[in-house]
């Protein structure tokens, strides 16, 4: 049983992890020539780890444990750029305008946008939301805001719902503003996600609303992944943490995006 969230585990132990979702079974000697510590450290830290229920011992080493991967792969991923995603998600809150639909996608910094949602009705703002994720679903049902789940197929790394019957009802969906993220963008293959599942979805998203706008931080530009969510033509604007390279505001101002930088 896990006891306590991934996120907030040592910074080491969470790269451990990371390891062992990519290559099943982490080797002590390997680590710690990695991270430049002595192999006894690495043993602690695994030896933490599977205690924790994350990891199991094997000779050398250890492996990731089958019933967490999909757990670890979503808490680890919320677990990083933390300060960005709140910081973009506080200048997206900032778009929503009073009696406004919003549906938000299953990423992480539009879970932060979710959390946030709730104090629009302090300062006047009525909203309500289009939920695509469990963990969404509950922030906004803590935080008294009106919602609608879609549901479909669950898919469990993003703790989200996919599939023919989540697209056909978003089809039949029309939120005023649709926030989104994205593993990876560039000007010219727009934002990329490597999940085939999660790009329809959020595809179907995109295409429902009035506006579309990306959620993303830096450390996401230059970079591509398998398949393309949404190019220049289908949003109005891109939410980021840190100002882009010349060459990325150029063509955003060229195809009439708006580029929010957070402060």
């Amino acid at each position: 049983m896990i006891t306590e969230t991934a996120a907030f585990l040592p910074g080491r132990q969470q790269d451990i992890l990371r390891r062992a979702l990519t290559d099943k079974v982490v080797r002590i000697k390997d680590l710690a020539a990695e991270f430049g510590v002595h192999e006894m450290t690495v043993r602690r830290d695994i030896d933490a780890l599977c205690e924790g229920g994350r990891l199991l011992r094997v000779h050398g080493g250890a492996q990731l444990l089958d019933r967490t991967s999909e757990e670890l792969s979503h808490t680890l991923r919320a677990g990083q750029n933390v300060d960005a995603k709140e910081r973009i998600a506080r200048a997206a809150l900032a778009l929503i305008q009073d009696g406004d639909t919003v549906a938000l996608d299953a990423s992480t910094t539009c879970l932060a946008l979710a959390r946030l949602l709730p104090s629009l009705h302090g300062n006047g703002r009525q909203v309500q939301a289009i939920a695509c994720s469990l963990d969404a679903a509950n922030a906004l049902a803590a935080g008294g805001v009106p919602f609608l789940m879609v549901g479909g197929n669950f898919h469990a790394p993003a703790r989200s719902f996919v599939g023919a019957f989540f697209m056909d009802t978003m089809r039949r969906l029309h939120p005023d503003k649709v926030f989104f993220s994205a593993k990876a963008y560039t000007p010219d293959t727009g934002f990329t996600d490597p999940h085939l599942p999660e790009v329809g979805a959020k595809q179907a998203l995109v295409r429902s609303g009035g506006s579309a706008v990306a959620l993303l931080d830096s450390s996401k530009f230059g970079r591509r992944a398998l398949a393309t969510i949404a190019t220049h033509a289908d949003i109005d604007a891109l939410v980021t943490d840190a100002l882009p390279a010349d060459e990325i505001c150029r063509r955003l101002d060229d195809d009439d995006i708006r580029l929010v930088v957070a402060g």
